[in-house]
């Protein structure tokens, strides 16, 4: 799936587009001009391309132009194009930033796979099969229904047990102790993950960091 594709398969589903730093080239390079660009700007020199208004500048070299971009953006959900790419560091970078912004609803899109970090609880119905994969970024606990391997009583951790290539058999729901788990799900369930977590009353605050 090329950039362009994802940022309009994107676009069908959240249609305000927004850019962090280089991102912005893909943008105009399909033709499209967003809103705003948020970042560092290290990897964006064109600026007269777009509106003096809709650049906004964030020097400071402490956090990513993905988290600048997700802290900087307040919306109801928001999804992310082009931060899985080859740059391994990157991606997991971007995970973090889901992590560390865990009142900031998003899911990354990427050529084979979604993610997002879990709700306090969540619920999703999927065709039985799917893969499910849960990762934790931290210490979390948590109970499932529908998960061919259920986490009930398991403490999930990255240096410990996690939860990768899962199954779903039939709808699924989970409730976490902490905004620490990712789930990550095949691209073609991004729609259907968008549906679910716009529908998801449950919420994390924001960790003030």
């Amino acid at each position: 799936m090329t950039t362009e594709n994802s940022i309009r398969r994107c676009l069908a589903l959240a249609p305000r587009l927004f850019a962090a730093d280089g991102g912005a080239r893909h943008c105009l390079d399909a033709s499209l001009k967003p809103e705003a660009v948020l970042g560092d700007l290290d990897s964006f020199s064109n600026t007269s391309d777009l509106p003096a208004d809709a650049i906004h500048r964030i020097s400071e070299q402490d956090t990513t132009d993905f988290d600048k971009a997700l802290r900087s953006i307040d919306a109801p959900l928001i999804l992310g194009a082009g931060f899985t790419g080859l740059r391994v560091d990157h991606y997991l970078a971007c995970l973090n930033g889901l992590v560390r912004r865990p009142d900031r609803r998003c899911i990354l899109l990427g050529d084979t796979d979604i993610a997002f970090l879990l709700p306090p609880h969540f619920e999703m119905s999927l065709t039985a099969g799917t893969r499910v994969s849960l990762f934790p970024l931290g210490l979390v606990e948590g109970t499932s229904d529908g998960l061919k391997w259920p986490i009930s009583g398991l403490s999930l951790s990255p240096d410990g047990q996690i939860g990768t290539s899962n199954q779903a058999e039939g709808d699924i729901e989970i409730s976490v102790t902490a905004p620490k788990l990712l789930m990550i799900l095949p691209e073609q369930e991004l729609e259907n993950a968008t549906r679910a977590l716009l529908a998801c009353s449950a919420t994390w605050p924001a960790l003030g960091k």
